[in-house]
């Protein structure tokens, strides 16, 4: 199973995230996303574990789990493509801050 980890602090290494989720099973690999550029953290990152119940159970134990000096964000990992739930309406906002008016 993918998850995704969100809102994490920007001092958190892989091995810090790859020993609190190995508390619920084996953990095939964590991908910390870091700018291409800085090499600095972006904040999230992915975890493969292989068995979806363990997936499961580390998702339910661990979404708003304080992790350092933030609650992260732990959620079963959409697809790369999918589009995500519309909670929200479209702004016609064109960028600039000035609304289209025709």
């Amino acid at each position: 199973m993918n998850i995704y980890v969100g809102n994490i602090d920007y001092r958190i290494q892989e091995n810090q995230l790859k020993e609190l989720f190995e508390q619920f099973g084996e953990v095939k690999s964590v991908s910390l996303i870091t700018d291409k550029f800085t090499g600095k953290s972006k904040g999230f990152a992915f975890v493969d574990m292989p068995e979806d119940n363990q997936g499961t159970d580390a998702i339910e134990r661990l979404n708003g789990y304080k992790l350092s000096t933030r609650e992260i964000t732990v959620s079963q990992a959409r697809p790369q493509g999918e589009p995500r739930e519309n909670n929200f309406r479209r702004s016609n906002n064109n960028g600039n801050g000035n609304r289209n008016r025709y």
